[in-house]
């Protein structure tokens, strides 16, 4: 019998998601849809992949893959997980921190979720080379106008 892939609702990239502790509902912080330097390669500190997930019948092994689009969807980061599904009405919410990444040139790289092996979704991120702003030049402090001498009488 073929296994049932879950149905991806949503995936998000961002630096940081923070669950309430009351109510379990999470919140996003910076959504993440390019990623511009100055030069590459870059590190990336943290990055968080964000899903949420319905349909899923038991334990499924949720993999979240990195590649490189453009060199031949070479793979940068790989994590898998089991997730249970207590029942196929449930939302699971899935954040997987990922630390350190590099990307290595400009383009587009893809995050793409697996459940069993299924490929659910996929969500891109685009690096771009900008250039920095050059901060205005210092100049030095203009002495205030003295005018003429006020202790002459």
């Amino acid at each position: 019998m073929d296994e049932i892939a879950p149905i991806l609702l949503s995936s998000i990239v961002c630096d940081r998601v923070i669950f309430d502790r009351l109510s379990g509902m999470p919140s996003i912080i910076n959504i993440i849809q390019n990623i511009n330097a100055p030069k590459y390669p870059v590190r990336h500190d943290q990055l968080i992949f964000f899903c949420e997930m319905t349909n899923g019948h038991g334990v499924t092994r949720l993999k979240i893959r990195l590649v490189d689009i453009d060199n031949q969807d070479k793979v940068i980061f790989e994590q898998g997980q089991p997730v249970d599904f207590k029942d196929v009405r449930q939302i699971v919410t899935v954040a997987i921190n990922l630390m350190g990444v590099v990307f290595q040139h400009t383009g587009e790289y893809r995050f793409q979720l697996f459940a069993n092996d299924t490929l659910l979704g996929e969500r891109s991120v685009v690096c771009r080379q900008v250039t920095m702003p050059h901060p205005p030049p210092q100049h030095p402090p203009t002495p205030p106008d003295s005018g003429p001498d006020q202790n002459e009488s």
